[in-house]
């Protein structure tokens, strides 16, 4: 912004200033200084552990830091809570929604207020919001409920709740995990523009380098706590990020070369037929699905959230039953039993894998022995074999890279991506015909990301059969070589890779479905 527009601007300008956070003898944040100036879209990009979450959480009330100081608008301030972070005008957007399904628009803007009255006089409010809303750049229907709006809409109500609530800088904690792309570039293209038109400053903690390339103007990068770049986007790239974020370690390459693909006229290893799955209420969230997967090929599933990937991936690995339907591994009906399991050689990487395959409160060596611990060499007829389980888990943690102060400590005490790795080192330490891995790489960082794709691309080149659901259509299109799109627990839409067409599947995910697309191939 010019100096003149900087002056009538209500985007307002934050920096930390030698900014220290420990917790006990972890030091979070190390000396950081970072301004981020008023109308700017600034990137926050870093590893996982790195101190993104806890620098957003000092600006926002949450934690106090141990050292060093917060200017708003050029002022020294104190904040101790969020309420002082609101008075300031310094709102958060999470990564999930914080709204109420069953309230509308309107009702959700009202009472995210700090304070409230007893009794709300609607009609008034109503009027404040009809004003409200002739000053933003995006009409949405304040009567409807947030139940009936599409992801990208109820992205745009978070944004909307913070500028009702006045906050003039804004920080988004990857505001993108639950959108279609065209969702995510529409989301963050309107945000670009109310910066630029000295509305809100925003401060956008992201994994993904396109968005950071196409819509921010500065790039920040912490690592290990300190901040170790800064600079204007146009003048960097994603590899010099990469590297920032990484730094002297070598990033991982992505990916392993193929060396298997699919036989023409082979048998398919996974085939799911008119699959039904009902959600937790009992109302049907898989309907009718079907798709095929042979060895050495990775399907994706692409879709938003809530349209049956949950459920359809609980139903293949044996934690939901099918209400319907049929499941065929080999040829033969699969009901994911143990046995099932062990014969097909059928394992998996569920979503959030620190409450879905394991025992937090268990150890590592445990945890990875739960598909060994009554077989040879771990066990000896009904006793479990500690030395043998031990050794077990010490080749896998080097064979993987896991990251632990040894295999006796309790999985819980890991970080996400060790939890991954120990996972896939329990999964793939053995001959695999089907893996099913759902949301593998969600809220890791780069490097993380990079070995673990590999992992799943050369489980593939060894002649798996690998059905990859994700919410991240670049992943999707990095690694599969078909891909599908779910929507209300249907596959929509079926194409290879190599033709796949954003401009078709964008909508498919948001239940647009061409006129003229081909249907779905069973």
């Amino acid at each position: 912004m010019t100096p003149a527009a900087r002056a009538q601007s209500r985007a307002v300008e934050v920096e930390v200033l030698a900014m220290t956070k420990r917790f006990g003898a972890f030091t979070a944040l190390d000396d950081v200084s970072l301004r981020v100036e008023a109308g700017s879209f600034t990137a926050l990009l870093g590893e996982n552990g790195a101190g993104k979450s806890t620098l957003v959480k000092c600006l926002a009330g949450y934690h106090q830091p141990d050292a060093g100081q917060i200017t708003v608008a050029g002022r020294e301030r104190d904040i101790r809570s969020p309420h002082d972070a609101h008075a300031l005008g310094i709102g958060m957007v999470y990564q999930h929604f914080t709204l109420v399904p069953s309230m509308t628009v309107a009702e959700n803007l009202v009472m995210a207020r700090d304070e409230v009255p007893a009794v709300v006089n609607w009609q008034a409010e109503r009027d404040r919001l009809s004003v409200f809303m002739a000053t933003v750049p995006f009409r949405l229907e304040l009567d409807r409920p947030i139940a009936r709006l599409a992801a990208g809409e109820k992205q745009k109500v978070e944004i909307l709740k913070q500028l009702y609530l006045r906050r003039r800088f804004m920080i988004l904690d990857e505001p993108t995990s639950v959108l279609t792309p065209a969702e995510a570039d529409e989301v963050l293209g309107m945000l670009r523009a109310m910066t630029q038109a000295g509305d809100v400053t925003v401060l956008m903690i992201t994994h993904k380098l396109r968005e950071v390339m196409a819509f921010a103007d500065e790039v920040a990068v912490l690592r290990r706590g300190k901040l170790v770049g800064k600079g204007r986007t146009a003048e960097l790239t994603p590899a010099v990020m990469a590297q920032l974020m990484v730094g002297t370690r070598e990033i991982p390459q992505s990916h392993a070369r193929r060396t298997a693909r699919p036989r023409d006229g082979a048998a398919p290893r996974l085939v799911v037929r008119n699959l039904r799955v009902e959600d937790d209420a009992g109302r049907p969230a898989v309907d009718g699905l079907s798709l095929t997967i042979h060895g050495g090929e990775i399907v994706g599933v692409a879709g938003v959230s809530g349209n049956g990937q949950r459920e359809l991936v609980e139903a293949l690995i044996g934690q939901r039953p099918p209400a319907g339907g049929e499941i065929r591994v080999g040829g033969e009906p699969f009901h994911a039993t143990r046995a099932e399991i062990r014969r097909h050689r059928v394992f998996s990487l569920p979503e959030e894998p620190l409450r879905n395959a394991c025992v937090p409160g268990m150890s590592v060596a445990e945890n990875m022995a739960l598909r060994s611990f009554d077989r040879p060499p771990v066990s000896s007829g009904p006793w479990l074999k500690r030395g043998a389980l031990r050794a077990q888990a010490e080749r896998w943690i080097d064979a993987f890279g896991v990251k632990t102060q040894g295999a006796d400590a309790p999985m819980a005490t890991l970080s996400g991506g060790n939890v991954q790795r120990a996972v896939l080192a329990r999964e793939l330490s053995e001959p695999v015909s089907v893996l099913i891995a759902a949301n593998p790489v969600f809220g890791l960082d780069f490097a993380a990301v990079a070995e673990i794709h590999d992992r799943l691309v050369v489980a593939r080149n060894a002649g798996a059969a690998v059905l990859l659901v994700s919410e991240d259509l670049d992943e999707l299109l990095e690694l599969s070589d078909r891909i599908t799109v779910i929507f209300g627990g249907r596959i929509v839409h079926e194409t290879a890779t190599a033709k796949a067409d954003i401009a078709v599947i964008g909508p498919c995910m948001a239940g647009h479905q061409p006129p003229t697309l081909a249907p779905a191939r069973a």
